[in-house]
């Protein structure tokens, strides 16, 4: 079964439930050999609990939905989970919410994250089983995102950054490109340009922290709206960066699923000629 994806902590819950392993309809044991014809049924029962996280009825934009799995088109200025100084208005909140009116116990599994200000579709897992699996996939990269930026300046046609980010000295929370950082590639191309801006599509071969933002600051053209790396707020209050497109395969039908979330108007405006 650990080629099937499911992880340690999943057997050891299968394990300690009488009924979380069938075979035939009897409880067997993860050992058991099959037989050919011998059905072997895992019912994996929910029993965890993000119950820290406090239920706070707010909009929710769900693009999907089915009984293993979210995609959520989340807004400039969510969080996605709560943390010091934001314990209500995130994307973690308001899946509470949403359950508690269900009568459904509630886990947080988001599958990958995004930045405060970046807006664009969440991946969530809804059980045990698919957050298992969904997180091996990530890890494989076999889930592709890709985004949207509106930069400074006019960007080549393409283009790859291929260069190392690391932490600034003294900063938990800035980063930059350093020759002892972790490996980083951003690749890019070129979709539109006006009014001194250029509107790219973006798509990643590694996941570092704020690494879009930090690579196109890198090669001189920074993300206006962004209050690390390019504070210019005199057209958008948030960087512009979009999380556009999003496609991987269902975790248990295998099925390959995609989605695309369109711009949004704050960052269509930056484009916008005359």
């Amino acid at each position: 079964m650990r080629k099937q994806g499911l992880s340690h902590a999943l057997l050891v819950q299968l394990k300690r439930d009488p009924g979380g392993l069938l075979l035939d309809g009897e409880p067997a044991y993860t050992c058991a050999r099959l037989r050919p014809g011998a059905v072997l049924q895992i019912n994996l029962r929910e029993g965890l609990s993000s119950g820290t996280v406090t239920p706070v009825r707010q909009p929710l934009a769900i693009v999907y939905e089915d009984e293993d799995l979210f995609v959520i088109n989340k807004p400039a200025g969510m969080p996605v989970h709560p943390s010091h100084g934001n314990r209500e208005m995130t994307l973690a909140n308001a899946l509470a919410a949403r359950y508690l009116e269900r009568g459904e116990p509630f886990c947080f599994r988001p599958i990958g994250r995004l930045d405060k200000n970046t807006s664009g579709l969440v991946l969530l897992a809804k059980n045990g089983l698919s957050g298992c699996l969904l997180s091996g996939m990530a890890g494989r990269r076999q889930i592709r995102r890709e985004y949207l930026a509106v930069c400074k300046g006019r960007l080549p046609d393409n283009g790859t950054v291929d260069a190392p980010i690391g932490r600034v000295p003294g900063s938990s929370l800035l980063r930059e490109v350093r020759p002892n950082g972790r490996p980083a590639v951003t690749h890019f191309e070129r979709m539109d340009d006006a009014a001194g801006l250029s509107l790219a599509r973006v798509w990643l071969e590694t996941g570092r922290t704020h690494q879009i933002r930090v690579h196109m600051a890198h090669i001189g053209h920074p993300l206006p709206g962004d209050f690390l790396y390019c504070p210019d707020f005199t057209k958008i209050s948030r960087h512009a960066l979009h999380a556009a497109r999003l496609c991987f395969p269902h975790p248990l039908t295998g099925e390959t699923l995609q989605f695309e979330a369109p711009l949004p108007r704050d960052m269509a405006a930056l484009l916008e000629k005359g």
